[in-house]
């Protein structure tokens, strides 16, 4: 694996799903055939595991590490794999990146403490405990709609000069606050909205944690090639092809329709956990038309 410092993570991350056995129990074996696909397919630089597409809160802390070391084996020589190890409370997150390290890892996915509304003073505080906890590069992760709380851009700032934060997955919807990141650098933006990719692109993000890249990951990475090559037309000719996979897969929660996508290709997947629910009839077909559209067989 070549290590670009602009890029930490490379270009191309997809945020993994978890496959289940039909009993909804771990599946090793799967995981591992799932993302020997990702990387030799799909062309990943990365794998993000135990993220919000990979089920996190309904995993259990033995079966993040079992997932992350059968990952490891199976494609960390050609890839790096980050793990998530965020949480809405700082010593179980502490705990979940040392064993991550210990497991192998190359990286820490970190996002906003949620549910509890920590102020910025908090988010500081917490992301600089789990930063130092390990020797691990950090990506933080900004999802407001999820989390509650948007890291603001002055405290981004301020984390972006710690040395192990080498990241931040940028969920956030707007592009004036990345802009502000990207200028002040010593961090590297990922858009962490597909459909976001090539605007964010436009103001200094360096590539994707994606989720429908599982599907559509070698086009992804050729938009976000393109679009670093000069070839401003053909990578917005990408993006136009790629949208309705961008947008449709979250249609409902992203894993609910790739775990649909993986389960029509023949790839590991299994059920989604409790309390979510799998994809209707209807949703598979609506799912289908906007692959095809974009010209993406499943």
């Amino acid at each position: 694996m070549t290590h670009d410092p602009r890029r930490p993570f490379g270009r191309l991350l997809t945020a993994m799903v978890t496959p289940f056995a039909a009993d909804g129990s771990l599946d090793v074996a799967g995981a591992q055939k799932l993302a020997e696909y990702l990387v030799d397919v799909q062309g990943n630089d990365a794998l993000v595991i135990s993220g919000t597409t990979g089920e996190a809160p309904t995993t259990s802390d033995a079966e993040k590490e079992t997932l992350l070391r059968a990952v490891v084996e199976a494609v960390g020589d050609r890839a790096r794999i980050v793990a998530g190890v965020g949480t809405f409370d700082t010593a179980h997150s502490v705990e979940l990146a040392h064993t991550a390290a210990k497991a192998g890892a190359h990286g820490l996915l970190v996002v906003t403490p949620y549910y509890s509304k920590p102020p910025q003073a908090g988010l500081l505080a917490h992301f600089t405990t789990v930063a130092e906890a390990t020797d691990l590069p950090v990506m933080l992760y900004d999802i407001p709609g999820r989390t509650a709380t948007p890291i603001a851009t002055d405290t981004l700032l301020r984390l972006a000069d710690h040395r192990n934060i080498a990241a931040v997955k940028d969920a956030k919807g707007d592009p004036a606050a990345t802009s502000a990141v990207t200028g002040h650098g010593g961090v590297a933006v990922y858009s962490g909205e597909d459909k976001l990719t090539l605007p964010l692109l436009a103001v200094g993000a360096v590539g994707v944690v994606g989720t429908p890249t599982h599907v559509a990951g070698r086009e992804t990475r050729q938009m976000i090639e393109a679009f670093e090559a000069g070839d401003h037309a053909g990578a917005l000719a990408l993006h136009h092809r790629l949208l309705p996979v961008f947008t449709g897969f979250f249609r409902t929660q992203g894993v609910i329709l790739v775990k649909a996508a993986m389960r029509l290709r023949g790839l590991p997947a299994g059920p989604v956990r409790s309390p979510l629910v799998d994809a209707t009839e209807a949703e598979i077909r609506q799912l289908c038309a906007d692959c095809e559209r974009a010209g993406i067989e499943l």
